[in-house]
């Protein structure tokens, strides 16, 4: 089962933000999403996940199209973690995170054993355990950023959507972050900032500019010179191993 968007444009107002974005995700892959600041990867992944609607085009999961799947079968498949989400409730990190059995339970399937399995297996995951009776407000970004995370790992998705998730974490739990998603099994998509995360923990890495997919591939084949000064405007070198994997190496904007 994918995840597949076949010619989407999405619109705000009058103002086109995705045009033409054909992408499908393999079953099993950590896909990474990066552009510059306002190429449209927060609004795709908000199609990816079922939260917004394109204007034209398909948004599939599975081969059916999202907006004809109910809102609990989406958020029993897919876990997304956005940028921006807080609460001015006052929940613990616990309570926080079970928030993501929400689509498991009814009357007729309340709460259980396996419920706490889950949350606490998530909290494990995120290194919040030691945390879970602390209250949201207490927590520092970093530590609500992990919460967020461990909230979409309850929902046991098949598919795990993150928009710049390393956003407000030390380069430790940057790291430890993004090697988890890597060994979880699940299918991932981070949209991502830094490059070289890109390079060392995806699959693939899809490139937008301007509201457009502009290239798809493996990191190597990716994150060239020529597509770093032409999408990102910047001057770097990029050394490449023996295995495949690559690092980029910027030169000062003024060098």
């Amino acid at each position: 089962m994918s995840l597949e968007l076949i010619d989407v444009t999405w619109m705000a107002g009058y103002r086109t933000i995705i045009s033409d974005v054909s992408l499908k995700v393999t079953p099993g892959e950590f896909l990474g999403l990066i552009g510059p600041n306002g190429s449209g990867k927060t609004s795709l992944m908000s199609i990816l996940s079922g939260v917004r609607r394109p204007f034209r085009g398909q948004a599939l999961m599975g081969g059916a199209e999202m907006r004809r799947l109910g809102r609990r079968t989406l958020a029993q498949n897919i876990g997304f973690v956005e940028q921006q989400a807080d609460t001015t409730d006052r929940l613990t990190v616990r309570e926080a995170v079970s928030l993501g059995r929400t689509p498991y339970l009814s009357l007729l399937s309340p709460w259980s054993p396996r419920d706490d399995e889950q949350v606490n297996q998530a909290l494990v995951d995120v290194d919040m355990a030691h945390m879970a009776d602390r209250y949201w407000q207490t927590l520092s970004g970093g530590e609500k950023q992990r919460v967020h995370i461990a909230r979409a790992l309850a929902q046991e998705p098949k598919y795990l959507l993150l928009d710049e998730p390393t956003n407000h974490l030390d380069i430790r739990h940057q790291l430890g972050l993004l090697e988890l998603v890597r060994t979880l099994k699940v299918t991932a998509v981070a949209a991502l900032h830094d490059l070289n995360h890109a390079a060392m923990f995806c699959d693939r890495i899809a490139v937008m500019s301007e509201g457009r997919l502009v290239a798809l591939g493996s990191p190597a084949e990716i994150l060239t010179p020529e597509l770093l000064q032409t999408v990102f405007g910047i001057s770097a070198a990029v050394e490449t191993d023996g295995q495949g994997r690559c690092h980029i190496r910027y030169h000062a904007l003024n060098g």
